[in-house]
C-alpha cells in the first residue's frame, strides 16, 4: 500500500523548506534581492574569491543558474569578478562595498527569520533536528539509513 502524504518525510521537509524560502523572500523584497542572490552574498561574505563553480556548489544551484545570478549581482554593482592571478580562465567573485552594505542589512532581516525558527525549539531539540536532517541527507546521498555522526538515537517516539 502506498504511503499517504502525511507519512512521507520528504513531503514535510519540502513544506518546511518552501515556507522558509517564502519567509526569506518576503524579508528580502525591500532589498530587491531574491533568495538565490542572498545566498551568493552570504557565501561571499564568508569566503571572498570563490569561483562561479564553487558558488554554484555552495548555493546548491546549477552553474547556469549561478552565471545568471552573478551577472545580475554584478550588474547592480554588488559583486565584482576578477581573473585569478594564476589561472586566468577562473573568475574570482567578491562583494563590492555596496554589496557588503546591502548584504549586512538583508542578513539582519534573514537572521530574524532564523531566530524565530530557532526559538521554536529547545537547544536539545535543535541538536536533534539537525541530526535528523543530517541523517536524511546521508540516507539520500549514500543510499543507507545508517545513523549520521552526531544524530540522536531514535527513541521510537514521533518527532514533532
Amino acid at each position: 500500500m502506498p504511503l499517504s502524504v502525511h507519512e512521507r518525510i520528504g513531503h514535510h521537509i519540502k513544506r518546511a523548506e518552501q515556507e522558509l524560502a517564502s519567509a526569506k523572500h518576503s524579508a528580502l523584497r525591500p532589498f530587491k534581492v531574491n533568495v538565490p542572490q542572498y545566498h551568493v552574498l552570504l557565501a561571499l561574505s564568508q569566503e571572498a574569491g570563490l569561483s562561479g563553480a564553487a558558488l554554484a556548489r555552495r548555493c546548491m544551484v546549477t552553474p547556469q543558474t549561478m552565471s545568471s545570478v552573478l551577472s545580475t549581482l554584478e550588474g547592480r554593482g554588488l559583486v565584482e569578478r576578477t581573473r585569478h592571478p594564476l589561472h586566468q580562465h577562473i573568475l574570482e567573485c567578491r562583494l563590492t562595498f555596496a554589496g557588503r552594505a546591502l548584504f549586512e542589512r538583508a542578513d539582519h532581516a534573514v537572521a530574524e527569520i532564523e531566530r524565530r525558527l530557532t526559538e521554536a525549539f529547545t537547544p536539545a531539540e535543535t541538536h536533534d533536528l539537525v541530526g535528523y536532517l543530517n541523517r536524511c541527507s546521508l540516507a539520500l546521498t549514500q543510499g543507507g539509513g545508517a545513523r549520521a555522526e552526531g544524530a540522536p538515537e531514535s527513541s521510537g517516539e514521533p518527532v514533532g
